[in-house]
C-alpha cells in the first residue's frame, strides 16, 4: 500500500510516496520534472525535509534541463515523416495494400509500410512498435550473453517494456532487467550503457561508489555515453500524470 502526499519546498512541489522500503529515493521525471520523492512508511517530516532541502539545486537544474530537451513531433505515420532507427533518422514510406500489413526497412534511409486504406493511426503505431521492438530483441539477444560473461552474471529474464520515467530497471531479487522500448531509436551506445548498468546492479544493488567503480572498469566511457541519451529529443508522448 503506497500512501501519496503532495508538499511544497519554496518552489518547488513534491509528491511524497511512502512505501514499504528501506532506503529514501529521489526522483525528477520527464517530461516536465515532475519531482517524487519516495521513502519509509515511518519517515519522519524533518527527514523528509532535510532530504530535499539538500537537493533542491540538483532538482532546479534536473527541471531546467527538461525545459531546454526537444521532443519529438507527435506521430501521425504519414509519408515523408522522420523517424530514427539506432540514432539514425528514416523517412516513413506509407502505401497501401489489400493484403497483410507488413513494416521494412529498405535501404539505409527508408522505412515503409504496407497497410489497407483507412487504417487507424493506433493500429500504424503498434505495428511501428513492433518494429522497434524486433530491432532491440535482437541486439539484446547479440549483446546480452557478452556483457553477462565479462561481468560474471546471468539475469533470470530481459523484458522489453515501453516506460515513461525509466531506460530501464533491475530487480535485483528476481534478476530481472526490464529495458525501454525507446532505445531502439537511440544510437547503439546508449542501449549498452542502460544493459550494462543493469547488469551491473546484479552485482551492486545500490548507486554507490562501489557501482560507480565497477560501471569505470566495464564501460569506462559511460558518461559520455550517459550524456548522449539525455541530450537526444524525447518521445511523444500523451503525458496525463
Amino acid at each position: 500500500m503506497v500512501s501519496v502526499e503532495h508538499k511544497k519546498f519554496g518552489e518547488v512541489d513534491v509528491e511524497v510516496h511512502r512505501r514499504d522500503i528501506k532506503n529514501i529515493h529521489l526522483n525528477v521525471l520527464p517530461p516536465n520534472g515532475r519531482v517524487r520523492l519516495s521513502v519509509p512508511k515511518n519517515t519522519s517530516e524533518q527527514s523528509i525535509r532535510i532530504a530535499i532541502v539538500h537537493k533542491l539545486g540538483w532538482i532546479k537544474r534536473q527541471q531546467a534541463d527538461f525545459k531546454q530537451q526537444a521532443r519529438q513531433s507527435e506521430r501521425e505515420m504519414v509519408s515523408g515523416e522522420a523517424h530514427y532507427l539506432w540514432g539514425q533518422k528514416l523517412r516513413l514510406e506509407v502505401n497501401s495494400t489489400e493484403s497483410k500489413h507488413s513494416i521494412a526497412l529498405k535501404g539505409k534511409t527508408k522505412l515503409q509500410i504496407e497497410v489497407r486504406a483507412g487504417t487507424a493511426l493506433e493500429n500504424k503505431l503498434k505495428l511501428l512498435n513492433s518494429f522497434y521492438r524486433i530491432e532491440l530483441q535482437q541486439q539484446l539477444d547479440k549483446h546480452l550473453p557478452y556483457w553477462e560473461a565479462r561481468l560474471g552474471v546471468k539475469a533470470s529474464a530481459i523484458s522489453i517494456r515501453k516506460m515513461k520515467t525509466k531506460w530501464g530497471s533491475c530487480n535485483t531479487d528476481t534478476k530481472r532487467i526490464l529495458i525501454n522500448l525507446e532505445l531502439a531509436k537511440k544510437p547503439f551506445e546508449c542501449l549498452e550503457f542502460i544493459l550494462v548498468h543493469e547488469l551491473v546492479h546484479l552485482l551492486e544493488r545500490h548507486h554507490n561508489k562501489r557501482f560507480v567503480a565497477l560501471m569505470d572498469k566495464h564501460l569506462p566511457d559511460w558518461r559520455e555515453r550517459r550524456n548522449l541519451l539525455n541530450s537526444l529529443p524525447l518521445a511523444y508522448e500523451d503525458w496525463s500524470y
